[in-house]
């Protein structure tokens, strides 16, 4: 932490005495732990552990509560404190644990981990990300994450400039993909209940007005993984928040959605999951509330 590098940002900031782009100090700080069966079918119910800041700051992020740098009512939690929590909610057997946007934490992960295992769980490690990663950090996790979940939000430099202030996105998502498929391998294992245990799931949230963008980031995909990967094509989007600028002030047309799946599924791309436009409805949690989703155990 005295000179964090762990995205591709890498800031260079001592997080003992100041925070960088994400808002992150030295000490974690945690928005939620809760069930959660909102994920792609093979991952529910899954434990997630939503961790408080990003590192991209997109300016249309579906959950602004948690990931804005300032304004946050989080408390700092220990590895141990932590780890007490996910396991008061973890079953024993065929337990799945989610790490949710953890990069600027992922030096914690192993420690956590081991945490949680030496209470007498052993869970499917699902880490899910934005997609902005560092390869070198991804490097330490290896070993540690049974499935890889993360975002691949655009192949337009200039765009992912403008909504997350990272011009670098598509290279550094790109490189980050290639590293997780090398460590968990391009496909999705599931065990005879469906549940996933190993592999690599790609998102894309089609955003409006950005329909070209999506179609460079499937015709990328499709290019790097000929044999097929599981992608979650979301048609989600919402304006998280009033002030937003058009086109981000709308939800997606039936048009623009139609148009990147009829292209996923001419390029090929058909293992996976697409959602209804109504998704954009259903999609709201409230970290204000102790059960954002409004999950049961």
């Amino acid at each position: 932490m005295g000179s964090c590098l762990l995205c591709p940002r890498k800031c260079g900031v001592d997080r003992s005495v100041a925070t960088g782009f994400c808002g992150a100090a030295s000490k974690m700080e945690v928005a939620s732990v809760c069930v959660h069966r909102g994920e792609e079918p093979p991952l529910n119910p899954i434990v997630n552990v939503f961790f408080a800041h990003c590192n991209l700051q997109c300016i249309y992020c579906q959950n602004w509560q948690i990931s804005k740098v300032e304004g946050g009512k989080w408390k700092e939690e220990s590895v141990e404190s932590l780890a007490e929590r996910i396991c008061a909610l973890l079953p024993k057997e065929d337990g799945m644990l989610g790490l949710v946007t953890a990069a600027h934490y992922a030096d914690r992960i192993p420690e956590l981990l081991d945490a949680v295992h030496r209470r007498g769980f052993a869970p499917t490690v699902v880490y899910n990300s934005g997609g902005y990663e560092s390869v070198e950090t991804l490097r330490k996790l290896e070993g540690l994450v049974d499935v890889y979940l993360p975002d691949f939000k655009y192949m337009d430099a200039a765009l992912a400039q403008a909504y997350s202030h990272a011009a670098d996105y598509p290279e550094a998502a790109q490189a980050a993909i290639r590293e997780m498929r090398r460590q968990v391998g391009g496909g999705l294992k599931v065990d005879d209940n469906g549940r996933a245990y190993r592999g690599l799931i790609v998102r894309h949230l089609v955003l409006p007005g950005a329909v070209d963008n999506s179609l460079r980031c499937l015709e990328w995909l499709a290019d790097e993984f000929p044999l097929g990967l599981h992608l979650s094509l979301m048609a989600q989007y919402y304006p998280p928040r009033p002030g937003l600028p058009a086109p981000l002030d709308r939800t997606l047309t039936a048009e623009e959605y139609a148009s990147v799946t009829t292209r996923a599924e001419a390029l090929g791309l058909t293992n996976g999951w697409t959602q209804e436009l109504e998704a954009s409805d259903n999609y709201r949690p409230d970290f204000e509330s102790q059960t954002p989703f409004n999950a049961r155990v």
